[in-house]
């Protein structure tokens, strides 16, 4: 079994990370409108990253460095770009 860390874009263009144990179910319920919070109200949502762990530790460990990330370093780990994912700073980029 693994747990999954996810990023999603929303309708408006921003993110949304969060973890899981099943990351299709999790993702049906994003767009369903099921999961109250963030995401509701800005559906549809698309699935743009997600990593495998081991454990629910590493996947919310990861969750939460994501979260504390600029837009920038977002859209770098988006597009595979770990020379900007290294060299982009925190949370200074915007939305």
């Amino acid at each position: 079994m693994g747990f999954w860390t996810c990023l999603l874009r929303c309708a408006d263009g921003t993110f949304y990370t969060g973890h899981t144990d099943n990351l299709e179910a999790r993702l049906a319920a994003h767009q369903q409108g099921a999961l109250r919070g963030y995401t509701s109200s800005r559906r549809p949502v698309t699935l743009v990253w997600s990593e495998v762990f081991a454990t629910r530790d590493e996947a919310f460990r990861c969750e939460r460095q994501i979260k504390g990330w600029s837009r920038r370093k977002k859209l770098a780990l988006i597009a595979g770009d770990w020379e900007a994912l290294r060299q982009s700073g925190g949370r200074s980029d915007g939305p």
